[in-house]
């Protein structure tokens, strides 16, 4: 039977805790592990992430490059083998939400040229790029 006297953490959950400055015969007695003089070595002395002692730092530096359109989320392109496995006549842009293709806040849809189109797909308020306008025509589709 367990004894509440006789229960203990289990080996290695807990470690002595590291004293500093408590004399040569210890490994960490006079600067305690921080080295010998500088910012670090103070007490108080600390600074910002990504802080290099005055220089300018890194990511100041650097060009700032690029942009994200914060309207891409309302864009949304379609494949031609996407389009293949859906089995309709016709698509809109209701039909692609619906058949989860495309995301719920979508507004402007574009079908691009990747893979095979085989069936007669009629198209309404759904743009495409020249390849697939002319794969969609060559499988007997329409874009409306």
């Amino acid at each position: 039977m367990m004894e509440l006297n006789s229960i203990k953490p289990a080996d290695g959950a807990k470690h002595a805790k590291r004293r500093v400055g408590r004399g040569i015969g210890s490994g960490l007695g006079k600067t305690a592990g921080r080295g010998h003089k500088g910012q670090k070595s103070r007490s108080g002395g600390y600074h910002k992430v990504g802080f290099e002692g005055g220089q300018m730092p890194l990511q100041r530096r650097l060009p700032k490059r690029g942009f994200k359109s914060h309207l891409l989320k309302f864009n949304a392109e379609v494949t031609l083998t996407a389009l293949n496995q859906l089995d309709l006549a016709e698509v809109d842009l209701l039909t692609l939400k619906s058949a989860g293709l495309v995301g719920q806040l979508v507004k402007v849809v574009k079908i691009i040229k990747s893979g095979e189109l085989s069936k007669s797909v009629k198209l309404t308020g759904i743009g495409a790029t020249a390849g697939a306008k002319a794969a969609i025509e060559a499988a007997g589709g329409s874009l409306a």
